[in-house]
């Protein structure tokens, strides 16, 4: 579900936030912070269902309004509700994990009750949803495409919707690629979900150890680092730069399961993507040389730093 590559992006923020301090965090302080990333992602993922299915659901909202106009044509008095319906939106609806979630963020005080309508609107004069409520039965496949159409082809493509994402959740331009992957694998097998686990044991434990590696090990990874730095001055050095070597040398050194060249090329690509144009180049040379550094010296021998 949520990724490695994901993983290190909280982290990242959560580091980033930490050095932006003035004063000491507190002990425990940064995997509640961590925590709250995460947490910010499970929000946002439940607000984008919510509003997916509310779409779909405005079918009999419009169906109402229109019924009760003053004198209502008979297109007003016979709209095609069936989407309310669809099967798959009610296995959303009735998940139990989803209800939760749903109850416990709250994603309907967000509800933008003009920007659902102009979507829904939008939805009704395409040919996709006119095939759709054509056929009078339903299809388990059919019931999926039209929700995945909604998502894909009408919500994210949508400025005035993903504009309104924006001002609701600083997280959008960071999670935007992970949560669609995320809805896809959602509707695909909704029952399999736990919106209260959407991270695992296994992840969360990767997520926090990483975090608290790298700042408890952070003279040790500073100590490889600076001699690689040649001309710069460390404290020149772009503060999310530092970060991510930090992170790469705690990687080579305390992960043991993680290959070294797929550290490598995690922290180029998350370099290339949130610091500056250079930093993809710069964050490749150091680690790179960092790791031939060790292999020469024998001295890669990953173990985790919490074992004894």
């Amino acid at each position: 579900m949520i990724s490695r590559r994901n993983i290190r992006v909280k982290v990242v923020q959560t580091l980033y936030a930490i050095e932006s301090q003035e004063q000491l965090t507190k002990p425990g302080e940064p995997v509640k912070l961590l925590q709250k990333h995460f947490d910010q992602t499970r929000q946002l993922f439940i607000f984008l269902i919510h509003t997916l299915t509310e779409v779909a659901r405005y079918a009999e909202t419009d169906a109402r309004q229109r019924a009760s106009k003053h004198l209502p044509s008979q297109e007003d008095l016979n709209v095609n509700i069936k989407i309310a319906g669809n099967e798959l939106l009610w296995k959303i609806l009735e998940h139990p994990s989803y209800k939760q979630a749903y109850k416990e963020d709250k994603p309907f005080g967000l509800t933008n009750p003009d920007l659902l309508r102009k979507i829904y609107l939008e939805l009704t004069e395409t040919e996709k949803y006119k095939q759709y409520i054509a056929v009078q039965g339903r299809d388990r496949k059919e019931e999926k495409d039209i929700l995945d159409f909604i998502f894909s082809e009408l919500l994210l493509p949508n400025e005035a919707f993903t504009s309104y994402v924006e001002e609701n959740f600083t997280n959008w331009d960071d999670d935007a690629e992970m949560l669609n992957l995320l809805m896809q694998n959602f509707m695909n097998k909704p029952a399999s979900f736990n919106f209260q686990e959407l991270l695992s044991k296994e992840k969360w434990h990767f997520a926090k150890t990483l975090l608290e590696t790298t700042l408890e090990k952070k003279e040790i990874a500073q100590d490889y680092i600076k001699p690689k730095l040649k001309n710069w001055d460390p404290e020149r050095i772009a503060v999310l730069d530092m970060i991510l070597m930090r992170m790469g040398v705690c990687e080579f050194l305390f992960f043991e399961t993680i290959p070294p060249k797929v550290t490598i090329n995690e922290y180029i690509d998350l370099a290339k993507e949130y610091s500056t144009p250079q930093s993809g180049q710069f964050v490749n040379g150091i680690l790179d040389n960092i790791h031939k550094d060790l292999v020469r010296e024998n001295k890669m021998h990953k173990v985790a730093f919490k074992q004894p």
